[in-house]
């Protein structure tokens, strides 16, 4: 007889890359998550995994069973969640990935208190700049700033993310205050590697506008981008999220060049073809509540 204990340890062993890794989501000891992907196997009558010192790996069968055994796992957790929720509880677990900056700052400071008030939910965010994929690495949703091109992905606005060009008083004293886009040219920028020495797009009566000031500094973490312009570095464009305090505090100027930096939002998405659950779509209304309109965070807001 095949277990679903068994299946819930397989598919969690291939998301979590590890068996002990497995374990700790799972709440389990090793040993227990070893037997139960045994049991299976036998059950199945052949190896799903190939297993080194190292690493594991699925075997051709295991790449077969799997895409069924996640739905499986992921029908059971939602139908149980469904029935705690038709009961008036929010409950069962649930995984979120999140940017660090935006996650520190400001996701955090928001969720505690819904988390407070729903004890039976079991989240577990993940909080990494890399551009993960919410479907293949077993995430509910995925939280994110800025444009969503994956087409297998169903995106919610949680909040405006208007972009800011800044730079510290120090650097625009020594270096002057550029006024157009054209000024830009021959400043020193400061830019977030996740999106590449293109970021910069400005909108105009002819449309979007790219910007490629010369390199000064690339650097993939929002805390770490703010601190160089800070620091005089250079010019930087920044989520207002990130900018707003140092802006408001003097640390940072806002530079006006005569066009604004294209609109963005801040995005909840989740993955195409999966209901979202109801303790999701609680999360995402309270964020954006939460959240206000325009952001509480925003220094024209």
């Amino acid at each position: 007889m095949i277990r679903i204990e068994g299946i819930a340890a397989f598919v969690a062993v291939v998301e979590a890359g590890s068996v002990s890794e497995a374990a700790r989501r799972l709440r389990l000891s090793k040993s227990v998550v070893s037997e139960r992907l045994a049991e299976l196997e036998k059950s199945l009558g052949g190896m799903l995994l190939h297993r080194t010192t190292r690493k594991l790996t699925l075997t051709e069968d295991g790449t077969v069973f799997l895409g069924r055994a996640a739905r499986i796992v992921r029908e059971i957790e939602e139908a149980a969640a469904d029935m705690a929720e038709r009961r008036g509880t929010l409950s069962g677990p649930i995984r979120i990935a999140a940017p660090v900056t935006f996650g520190r700052m400001h996701l955090g400071p928001v969720l505690y208190p819904f988390l407070a008030e729903h004890p039976e939910i079991e989240l577990t965010l993940d909080i990494d700049d890399r551009r993960v994929d919410a479907a293949s690495d077993g995430y509910d949703a995925i939280i994110r700033n800025g444009p969503i091109a994956d087409n297998r992905l169903v995106a919610w606005k949680l909040a405006h993310s208007r972009r800011l060009l800044c730079a510290s008083p120090d650097y625009l004293a020594r270096q002057g205050i550029p006024s157009s886009l054209s000024d830009l040219d021959s400043h020193r920028g400061i830019f977030y590697t996740n999106r590449g020495v293109a970021d910069w797009r400005f909108q105009t009566p002819e449309g979007a506008i790219v910007v490629r000031a010369k390199l000064a500094l690339g650097i993939n973490n929002g805390d770490m981008l703010r601190d160089a312009a800070i620091a005089g570095l250079g010019i930087a464009l920044l989520p207002a999220f990130i900018a707003g305090p140092a802006i408001r505090e003097g640390r940072l100027a806002e530079i006006d060049v005569g066009h604004r930096p294209e609109a963005e939002f801040i995005y909840m998405a989740h993955p195409e073809g999966r209901n979202p659950s109801a303790k999701l779509r609680a999360i995402a209304d309270h964020l954006k509540k939460s959240f206000g309109d325009p952001p509480y965070w925003d220094p024209a807001g």
